[in-house]
């Protein structure tokens, strides 16, 4: 289990410290966070907050849900401040610090997870005194998932959590980077991933094989036309940075010699698709060539011939009423009035989708994320804190 590369036996004061201790602790995808949710766990329960945790089928990872209460001991409505915990991986970069060991330099602090996103639940765990020292009419909460880097797989659990409880929020602030300006649009990601099995040969008897690698090209090259008839044809939604809806092939594998005929290819696809659009019409094009043109010339050549298609994640997309209260209030608070829409996907379409109206507000720039030298300048805290404090003072009775 991943181990911080601070001391655990004291507690932040500031934002900055609290970024740098979240930031101690190496949570990429792939490994456990259950150090930090720990940590967390720990200092709500000293401050008097009762800690939900919700965890994956290998008991590995969790999410936590927490919820500071209104002064009438209300848990229920209110408003959810979310963020993830997992980080993207370091490897193959190249930082002139150690990324699990952040440093201060020119007003930035240096780190990885300091955009993205352990500032804004750096703020968040900072201000949790300020929210019990306020007569609260409402309840606050706090949402920190796992895996949201790899498309939004802890967020789900937590809010099924949330609907059975009955927790019913009124609003959900997502903390990801965003300069502290309101995003209200982000697109849905849906990844997969598809399995052709064919069967082996020596290469010197091809004809007596089925060659995955080759059938598999051709499904990918249908995923590249499909994704070139949207960008030719639309729809659009020019208030997007990318405006139309993007398809890719990302990672394939098959073979294991080179005269040898492959009996499996495998390989991962994805597609972010414009809020509002039907994210199943995508997968249905490339179901419908499989089914129509890839499946018959396959089973002529050998009657075992397969192929497989497996959901990995999808997180739908989010579009933000203008006239929802949570919207109007990052608006009032930030006194941003663009319109904004990003390509990157976020838990605020599960929110959402859940009834739950959410906004995106955060620190940092998302240019600076997933980079080598990851960093949030001190000057984004501050104004998240502001913010925050604001929110905390608009809930009060």
């Amino acid at each position: 289990m991943p181990q911080p590369n601070e001391s655990s036996t004291t507690f932040p004061s500031t934002s900055v410290d609290w970024t740098r201790k979240l930031i101690s602790y190496d949570t990429t995808s792939r490994d456990s966070n259950l150090d930090l949710i720990a940590y967390i766990k720990d200092y709500l329960s000293g401050q008097g907050i009762e800690s939900t945790l919700t965890f994956d089928k290998t008991g590995k990872k969790a999410n936590l849900f927490a919820t500071i209460p209104s002064a009438t001991g209300e848990t229920t409505g209110g408003i959810v401040l979310s963020g993830h915990t997992d980080v993207v991986p370091v490897d193959g970069q190249h930082w002139t610090s150690d990324p699990f060991k952040p440093e201060l330099r020119d007003g930035n602090l240096y780190g990885r997870g300091a955009c993205d996103m352990k500032g804004f639940i750096g703020v968040t765990l900072q201000l949790v005194p300020r929210m019990l020292q306020t007569r609260l009419a409402h309840p606050v909460h706090l949402a920190y998932s796992y895996d949201e880097e790899i498309g939004c797989v802890g967020a789900p659990s937590m809010i099924q959590d949330l609907i059975d409880r009955g927790v019913n929020p009124s609003g959900c602030v997502v903390g990801e980077p965003t300069s502290m300006r309101a995003i209200v649009a982000h697109k849905g990601i849906n990844v997969y991933r598809c399995r052709v099995h064919g069967h082996a040969a020596h290469s010197s008897l091809t004809p007596k094989g089925l060659n995955a690698i080759e059938y598999a090209a051709r499904i990918i090259c249908t995923i590249r036309d499909i994704a070139d008839g949207i960008k030719a044809n639309g729809p659009y939604d020019d208030a997007f940075d990318v405006p139309y809806t993007t398809v890719q092939t990302s990672m394939i594998r098959g073979g294991i010699a080179l005269n040898t005929v492959p009996d499996l290819c495998e390989f991962e696809f994805e597609y972010r698709n414009l809020p509002g659009s039907s994210p199943e019409t995508i997968l249905q094009q490339v179901r419908d060539y499989i089914d129509s043109t890839i499946m018959p010339s396959m089973t002529r050549e050998n009657a075992a011939a397969k192929i497989d298609i497996e959901k990995l994640a999808r997180s739908p997309g989010l579009d933000a009423a203008e006239d929802a209260a949570i919207t109007q209030l990052v608006r009032a608070l930030t006194r941003d009035t663009e319109i904004r829409k990003v390509a990157y996907g976020t838990e605020a379409g599960l929110f959402q989708a859940a009834g739950v109206p959410s906004i995106i507000c955060g620190p940092g720039n998302i240019e600076q994320a997933h980079r080598p030298d990851e960093y949030v300048s001190l000057e984004q805290l501050d104004q998240c804190e502001k913010f925050l404090i604001a929110l905390i003072n608009s809930q009060a009775a």
